[in-house]
């Protein structure tokens, strides 16, 4: 199985926290294996390490990764990079060629505006939408498509705690 990453782009540690860590939260819910996070946060490294070792899984966050680095590091190692853009091509007509493709993935996913050099640094620029819109959608959006809906069912081993569905209400329970 290929391992499938995120590169967090342009994030501003006094702005930024929440959405981070719902790029991280989304991509470990919708089958990514880790993030790598351009900026210094460890806050974000222990808010999702903390929701790793509750609810489980092996998802990791590095910390204050050089992002032009990453990305030649990755692709030296043999793998392939996306970028989500609003200027890209559309997701539909890409999907499918990156799932085809058996490399390990890494999604570039923006915060503020994305340095130039990325565009021609990746394999795919990839548009969920041409319209403003949340790069938390566009992730989760791009990860569904890619794993066909069957990440919703997969399982996080050593979890302590999980959901059981129910019609009405809440049901938690401790494991």
């Amino acid at each position: 199985m290929r391992k499938v990453c995120i590169l967090r782009l342009g994030h501003r540690p006094e702005r930024d926290q929440r959405v981070t860590t719902h790029v991280g939260l989304t991509a470990r819910a919708l089958g990514a294996n880790g993030m790598y996070l351009a900026a210094n946060d460890t806050g974000i490294v222990t808010s999702i390490g903390d929701v790793v070792e509750r609810w489980g899984g092996n998802f990791f966050v590095e910390n204050d990764v050089k992002w032009k680095k990453c990305i030649r590091e990755w692709k030296e190692r043999g793998g392939i990079v996306a970028h989500l853009t609003m200027y890209g091509l559309e997701v539909g007509e890409v999907v499918a060629a990156v799932r085809e493709r058996p490399e390990d993935l890494l999604i570039i996913v923006g915060a503020e505006k994305v340095p130039g050099d990325v565009y021609g640094m990746v394999d795919y620029n990839v548009s969920v939408t041409n319209q403003p819109h949340s790069e938390i959608s566009s992730l989760a959006v791009f990860l569904d498509r890619l794993f066909m809906g069957r990440e919703i069912e997969q399982d996080f081993p050593d979890a302590k705690i999980r959901v059981e569905p129910c019609k009405v209400g809440k049901r938690v329970i401790e494991l």
